[in-house]
């Protein structure tokens, strides 16, 4: 291709079956009109009209019983993309030790690439001990995780509990979504200086001022912040146009727009 690579590092995918009712089930939670469908064939198509190379999916379980077909979809869906998908798989808190272990090597043997945790869908506190075992066996396995990240009206996935994981787990690599607090920014400010801790721009450049998210792109350091659109909430050809909205220069975009992801978990130097 011959623009600029683009990596969109966090999009939602679901079975055709169900995308436009599990969209308008997003929609609902965060009181936000949805215009696009969450499957993988429009997807595609807003990737090539905005000039995205590489998405990457996810979806979430609700329940531990939708997380073996879940993973499975996410493999399959990767696999028929012809290398323009990035699979992450996802567990549920409630499956047992031996579940997540057995689904973990599974989701490594599908290929897939790391774990995705939406703790206000899923309804766990981040920072449950009980959770902890299980980042350490995702760590073990050299996996990243993708969190959900943030809400006013509840706290599952406040950022000071990321926080405390990021200093409990050292070895886990953690991605916050959307600059590190979806509606509370402010108390996303705790995770600044966290080695282990990246972040994506998703659902955050629509909400906040120009002024307002260079200042936290510049918190966070701009080599540890990835391009997402958070597909299909946003679309992603909007979304790259408030990136670059925000004047960063050539060499900075780039890093947002794929060499970050490329670094930081395709391990790419």
């Amino acid at each position: 291709m011959n623009h600029a690579r683009i990596i969109d590092a966090h999009c939602h995918v679901f079975p055709a079956k169900i995308a436009e009712k599990a969209t308008r089930s997003i929609g609902d939670f965060y009181d936000i009109p949805m215009d696009e469908v969450g499957s993988a064939e429009r997807l595609l198509q807003e990737m090539d009209l905005a000039g995205i190379d590489l998405a990457l999916i996810c979806s979430t379980a609700t329940k531990p019983e939708q997380v073996a077909s879940i993973n499975a979809f996410i493999r399959d869906t990767a696999e028929a993309s012809g290398g323009r998908f990035y699979g992450f798989g996802t567990l549920h808190q409630d499956m047992t030790d031996e579940e997540i272990g057995d689904e973990l090597d599974k989701i490594v043997s599908f290929g897939l690439h790391g774990i995705k945790l939406h703790s206000d869908f899923q309804r766990f506190y981040i920072d449950d001990e009980r959770m902890i075992p299980v980042y350490r066996e995702i760590a073990r396995r050299g996996l990243p995780v993708l969190f959900h990240m943030g809400d006013a009206r509840m706290d599952y996935s406040a950022p000071e509990r990321l926080k405390k994981v990021a200093r409990e787990v050292p070895e886990l690599l953690s991605i916050a979504a959307h600059l590190g607090g979806y509606s509370v920014w402010d108390r996303a400010e705790i995770l600044a200086g966290e080695e282990n801790v990246v972040f994506d721009c998703s659902s955050s450049l629509p909400m906040l001022t120009r002024e307002r998210a260079l200042w936290q792109i510049g918190l966070f350091g701009v080599d540890r912040i990835f391009f997402g659109s958070d597909f299909p909430m946003w679309k992603p050809g909007e979304e790259i146009e408030r990136v670059r909205a925000l004047c960063l220069g050539k060499e900075q975009e780039e890093m947002i727009f794929h060499k970050n992801f490329e670094r930081w978990i395709m391990k790419k130097v």
